[in-house]
Formats: structure tokens, C-alpha cells, sequence
């Protein structure tokens, strides 16, 4: 960890922080149409912070207004891409300028430790403005291969106005990877951050403006999901919604387009993500701190979670002996403002509530946590939980099945290749997979046939910003985040076919 994160350093960061706490539409700060607002709190005492900016109908139509305003001008859609890559990079290097800031609002208000934020998150956010950027005047549209008395070509254009409505799990980092390749190819763009995590949103919307992004062209809007979200899903201005959250609001998402305009939906949403664990894996150390990792990090709180641990019964008793130690020492549960915590505070009373049932219900149905299983810190005001781990877990139980977002791990012990295929498969989410084993073939063998969209081998990892990251079955929908492939569910193909003379 940078050594720019010590308690002093983190103290006087906070006393300095300004809480920007009104909507951001066409380049200024506006509160809401209404007058209305909504709390934000902080998950590890659970006092207020601010009140927040609460946006409906009317003030998403004012921003989808800018938006489009500014997208017919051309001042960004039809800017010259080296020019709309040099702005971008400035506004990466402005966030990587107030990496500190932006990480301490999001250790405040969403609970995670400042370390992961700091080190991890607002770095990744920046990362990812930069490298779509530097892709802007690298792709090539096309001319197709037809007769010599045609030209025909094949050229992208920005889809218009689009809105990406974001998780409060990394509040920073999915605003990044939207804004990526949707800036970079020529769109306007309306932020709706969750209404548990909006400050680092509006910040960075902030900085946008001051790097040289023209005014209207990134909007933030604030607001509660039946208001402001179902607004964004059926506004008829608005060409596409990208979506980053759970299962059940991505399906609304579906249906306010085909009630509206039939606007084109993207949706990364829930996991229940399998760690495979073969027999004849050599280090057991190296797994066990991935499997934790995979399990834990960002307490859980993680679509992408590893959150059920299918390992070889030959195995099982002795790796889990492994990640109990490791667990306890070196995963630290407390203050997200202190440096040296590993697991901060869940983002609410209600998911804290959420979590504590999944547990107890698991209790209830007969299995005995190995360790955890019990709320934590509850004297401070904040929403913590033990890492939890449950062991010998049939496949079918509710906690190896449906996704519980927090630090709770299901170990599923199996016997043979099939069984660990057929498990890792026996979910209704697709979103990704790890795999560990010393046999290539096991690995090519099995990796082909889990069904997820990224798998990693004898690691943990999303991949990075060159490679897609997005799910199958009820974990995606028609794209994907990161990569060149990002880049084309935010452009319309258009084909333009010539008759010469």
C-alpha cells in the first residue's frame, strides 16, 4: 500500500473534503426540480453525510435535453478524435490528480476500505478513460468488397444520448468503464449513480468539465430507481441505457424500453461465480489467497465474487485449513478509513439485514459455519459482518445458489471433472469462473466447457481493460464492458453504398 496512506494523512483529507450534493446538468450544479433530496449515509457509523440532490422525470428530461442538445451541435460527437482523445486523457490525468479525494468519498460513503480505493478503484477509472481514449484514432471503419463500379462503406457513429446507470459497489470504477467508450466514441452522456453512492459520481462529472469536456455532454442525475431510474428506462430521447446492478432491476430495464423507444439495453448484472479447485494443484498457499481474494474482496460485495468454492474432495479439508489461517491472518475487518483493514462495512441496514438472513437461514437448514457467521462491530453504528465460510454444502442449498453479495463463501466438495462441470454450470448466472490446475488439457477441457464470460486459470482476475468482461445467461445482455468490443455497442453501423459513374 502507498505510503501516502497513513491515519494523518487520511484525517486531514477528510477534514478537507467538499460533498458535492446537487445534480449536474449542462455544465452546473442544479438542485433538483422538486426541491426534494434523500440522505446519503456512512455504512461504518451509519450518521448522515448530506443530503442529496433527489432527481425525477423532470430533471432527467432536462438533462437528456442538454444531452441531446449538445450531441446535434457536434462540439463533441463530430469533434476530430485526436482532439476528443487529448481532452479525455486530460480528464484521466485531473482523476489520477485527486486520487486521494475521490477515494475518500468512496471509503465514506460506500464503506470500502480506503487502501482498495485508493490503490485500486480510482486508479482503474482513470485507466480506463485513458486507454479508450488512446483507441479513438486507432480504429479503421471499413470499405466492403464490392464490384468496381461500387464503393460501399461501413462506418461507426456515436448512438446519441446515452445513460448509464451504475452500481454503489464500485461507484468510480463503473463510471469509468462506461464512460470510456461511450465519451470516446462521440456520445453525450447521463450518469445515474446509485442513491446509496453519489458522491464520487458528481466529482468526477466536476472534473470532466474542468479537463475540457464541453458542457451537456456528461450529466449526473441523482435520484432514487422508481424515480429517476424508471425515468431514464423510459424516456423516448434517450438511444441506450447501459446497466450495471442486480438481475431483477436489469429485467425492469428490459421492459421500460420495449414499453418507450425500444432503446438498446446493455445490462451486466448478478453472479453466483464458481472457484474450481482441481486435485493436483502444487501450491497451496498461492490458491488459498486467491480463493480469499476471489471470496472477500470488496466484502463480497461483487458480481464477480468467487463466491462458491467447488474444490476435489482429495483436497478440500486441507486447502480450507489453509484459507482459515491466511483468513484470519491477514483479512482484517473494521474502520474503512484505516489503512491496514481489508473488510469494511456493507453498504446498508437493509443489506446488512439481507446477509444476515442468507447466514441464518443457511444455519437453519443445517450447516455450520467454520468460521464467521455473526455481525461484527455493532457498537460503532456500521453495517459489518464476519467472513463467513460454510463447509460440505450441497450444490442445491439456497447459499450455493442464489447470489448473496456480502463475505459469505459455500464450499461444494465434488469427485470427478463432470460433477465439478455440472456444478459450476448449475446456477441461472454466467458471469465468470476460476480454475485452478497443473493439467493443461483439464484446463483447455474444462475452460470450454463452464459457461461464463471470463474465466480465469489458476488465478483470480476480471482481466484487464483489453479483455470483454460480461456474463452469460441471467448475468449479461447484448454487450460488454472493457475492451474494443465495448466500443461498438455505443455506435450505430452505418453502410453507405455508392453507385459510380
Amino acid at each position: 500500500m502507498s505510503n501516502v496512506l497513513t491515519q494523518e494523512t487520511i484525517k486531514h483529507q477528510i477534514e478537507r473534503l467538499e460533498y458535492r450534493n446537487l445534480a449536474f446538468i449542462d455544465g452546473q450544479f442544479v438542485p433538483a426540480r422538486s426541491a426534494e433530496t434523500f440522505a446519503t449515509l456512512n455504512p461504518a457509523t451509519g450518521e448522515l453525510l448530506t443530503q442529496i440532490a433527489a432527481c425525477d422525470a423532470a430533471d432527467v428530461d432536462m438533462a437528456v435535453q442538454a444531452a441531446r442538445r449538445v450531441f446535434e451541435s457536434g462540439a463533441w460527437s463530430q469533434l476530430a478524435p485526436a482532439d476528443r482523445k487529448a481532452t479525455l486523457i486530460r480528464f484521466a490525468d485531473a482523476i489520477e490528480e485527486h486520487c486521494f479525494e475521490l477515494a475518500a468519498l468512496e471509503a465514506l460513503e460506500a464503506g470500502k476500505p480506503i487502501g482498495e480505493c485508493f490503490n485500486v478503484d480510482i486508479p482503474d477509472t482513470a485507466n480506463s478513460l485513458r486507454w479508450h481514449a488512446e483507441a479513438i484514432d486507432k480504429l479503421y471503419d471499413e470499405v466492403a468488397p464490392t464490384d468496381k463500379d461500387v464503393m460501399a462503406t461501413i462506418t461507426r457513429e456515436p448512438i446519441g444520448v446515452v445513460a448509464a446507470v451504475l452500481p454503489w459497489n464500485f461507484p468510480a470504477m463503473m463510471a469509468g468503464w462506461k464512460l470510456g467508450p461511450a465519451l470516446a466514441t462521440g456520445n453525450s452522456v447521463i450518469l445515474k449513480p446509485s442513491e446509496l453512492t453519489s458522491l464520487s459520481t458528481l466529482r468526477l462529472a466536476e472534473l470532466a468539465l474542468e479537463a475540457g469536456i464541453p458542457s451537456g455532454v456528461l450529466n449526473v442525475v441523482p435520484g432514487l430507481g422508481h424515480t429517476a431510474g424508471k425515468a431514464i428506462g423510459l424516456h423516448p430521447d434517450i438511444d441506450l441505457v447501459a446497466f450495471t446492478g442486480s438481475t431483477e432491476t436489469g429485467r425492469r430495464f428490459l421492459e421500460y424500453s420495449a414499453a418507450s423507444n425500444l432503446k438498446r439495453v446493455v445490462l451486466e448484472c448478478g453472479g453466483k461465480n464458481p472457484q474450481i479447485v482441481m486435485s493436483d494443484i502444487a501450491d497451496i498457499q498461492a490458491v488459498a489467497s486467491d480463493v480469499l481474494a476471489a471470496a472477500f474482496w470488496n466484502m463480497g460485495e461483487n458480481c464477480s465474487a468467487g463466491s462458491r468454492l467447488i474444490v476435489h474432495r482429495s483436497v478440500k479439508d486441507k486447502l480450507l485449513e489453509e484459507v482459515l489461517r491466511q483468513l484470519d491472518a491477514d483479512w482484517t475487518t473494521g474502520d474503512p478509513l484505516d489503512p491496514s483493514v481489508q473488510l469494511g462495512a456493507l453498504i446498508e441496514q437493509a443489506h446488512l439485514e439481507k446477509v444476515m438472513g442468507y447466514i441464518e437461514r443457511a444455519k437453519a437448514e443445517g450447516f455450520v459455519p467454520v468460521t464467521g457467521g455473526q455481525r461484527l462491530n455493532e457498537e460503532t453504528g456500521g453495517y459489518f459482518v464476519a467472513p463467513t465460510i460454510f463447509d460440505e454444502v450441497p450444490a442445491s442449498a439456497s447459499v450455493a445458489q442464489e447470489e448473496i453479495f456480502g463475505p459469505v463463501l459455500a464450499v461444494v466438495p465434488f469427485d470427478t471433472e463432470e460433477e465439478a462441470i455440472r456444478i459450476a454450470n448449475d446456477t441461472c448466472y454466467g458471469l465468470a469462473a476460476s480454475l485452478w490446475s497443473e493439467n493443461l488439457n483439464t484446463v483447455y477441457r474444462m475452460s470450454a466447457a463452464i459457461r461464463a464470460g471470463t474465466i480465469s486459470v489458476n488465478c483470480f482476475s476480471e482481466g484487464d481493460a483489453t479483455t470483454p468482461f460480461g456474463g452469460y445467461k441471467q448475468s449479461g445482455f447484448s454487450g460488454r464492458d472493457k475492451s474494443l468490443h465495448a466500443h461498438d455497442q455505443y455506435c450505430e453501423l452505418k453502410t453507405t453504398w455508392i453507385q459510380l459513374a
